[in-house]
């Protein structure tokens, strides 16, 4: 993947992985930020002041509309797609599995993606060469007990992915999959897995040096850390993960 003179679009880019992928590719190419809460958008404008910003909830069908409108209207050159917006939640279904935020999480994670690909893939096919990423996690192939339904729609991101990928093979658009491992971020809340804390966790920044420097490679599935043995391990890797001894 060429990655310079992109119009790239990051959901979720206003912190975490997707902050430090937009503070990296806005280097050499035009990068639009999307996200639910101003004021963050607003100080990784401050930080990063190349950085295009815009409020939206990709979860949300208006917002999503308006979204997908304002960059056909703005941004016809947009030809990167990164669908990086997601939540995560503990749930345990002995005592409180919290049910009252689970289709937030699912939307958040999958259904919206999927809108927005279906949204955006007319105007993405109509550029010389165009990229729909992903981005899934480790926990997609080797999940982590206490946050199933976050693990479930990651499996379902990468599988979808897949599926796409086949469809659109004679096309334009190229499709891949992103991996990430356990990243030193405030996804679900600050919290993390009791099983997951011996196993490497990597910084924000350094999961984006490497994951640059396989899209530069070329790679359609690419995986960060951890995440390289749970890909090749699977249920295997279950309940080494799981293990709280």
């Amino acid at each position: 993947m060429k990655l310079s003179g992109n119009t790239i679009l990051i959901t979720g880019g206003a912190s975490g992985i997707g902050f430090s992928l937009a503070k990296h590719l806005a280097q050499n190419n035009n990068v639009i930020i999307c996200g639910r809460n101003e004021a963050m958008l607003a100080r990784a404008k401050d930080n990063v002041s190349t950085l295009i910003t815009r409020v939206c909830d990709v979860a949300d069908t208006d917002s999503r509309g308006a979204l997908v409108e304002w960059l056909k209207a703005n941004h016809p050159s947009l030809n990167v797609l990164i669908n990086n917006a997601g939540v995560q939640n503990q749930r345990d279904f002995n005592s409180d599995p919290r049910m009252d935020t689970l289709d937030a999480e699912v939307a958040v994670n999958f259904t919206a993606p999927v809108h927005l690909i279906a949204e955006l893939l007319p105007s993405l096919k109509q550029q010389e060469k165009a990229y729909i990423i992903n981005i899934s996690s480790g926990l997609a192939f080797s999940p982590m007990a206490d946050v199933p339904v976050y693990c479930a729609t990651k499996a379902a991101i990468h599988s979808f992915t897949l599926s796409l990928r086949h469809q659109l093979k004679s096309s334009n658009v190229r499709v891949i999959e992103v991996a990430p491992p356990l990243v030193d971020t405030g996804l679900g809340g600050g919290t993390r897995s009791a099983g997951a804390v011996s196993h490497m966790m990597v910084s924000a920044d350094d999961f984006a040096d490497e994951t640059i420097e396989q899209l530069a490679a070329g790679k359609e599935e690419i995986l960060v850390g951890i995440s390289i043995k749970t890909r090749q391990m699977g249920d295997a890797m279950f309940e080494i993960m799981n293990n709280r001894d």
